[in-house]
């Protein structure tokens, strides 16, 4: 699963998008997901936080991320600062709305909890704000 919490400066809008995924997230499928975050947004400039995930710093990220500055800056957070990362109370907040006690008998059950909560999520503007004014960063 990836997802992106994204605010527009004056915080008049914002929103979550996200993908889900069979299997582990890789670089080739974050270059997809970020293709299709530029569509998503009509072309604005974006300027992406990010932690220290692998698939972030590979070579191919890295090689792939120098040709698209025209519409993508990334910021880095430091090391082993969940705390720092907006994108880390979505997932606390899911897993303690939709996925607190499932005991799903299938995976997909699981899959369709999660797609819920982050729809939810999506469509909360404030609550999208909330997990930015947590992480004390401004904008």
């Amino acid at each position: 699963m990836a997802g992106v919490l994204a605010y527009r400066p004056d915080r008049s809008r914002s929103s979550f998008v996200f993908s889900m995924t069979d299997g582990a997230y890789n670089t080739d499928k974050l270059i997809e997901f970020l293709t299709e975050l530029r569509t998503h947004f009509a072309g604005e400039k974006i300027i992406l936080i990010w932690d220290g995930l692998m698939a972030h710093r590979s070579r191919a990220m890295t090689a792939w991320l120098a040709t698209q500055r025209h519409w993508l800056h990334v910021e880095r957070l430091p090391a082993y600062a969940p705390d720092l990362n907006p994108i880390e109370r979505v997932w606390g907040n899911v897993k303690s709305t939709e996925l607190a006690n499932l005991c799903p008998d299938i995976l997909d059950e699981v899959r369709t909890a999660t797609e819920t909560g982050l729809t939810r999520v999506g469509t909360n503007y404030d609550l999208c704000r909330t997990f930015l004014d947590h992480t004390g960063l401004s904008l």
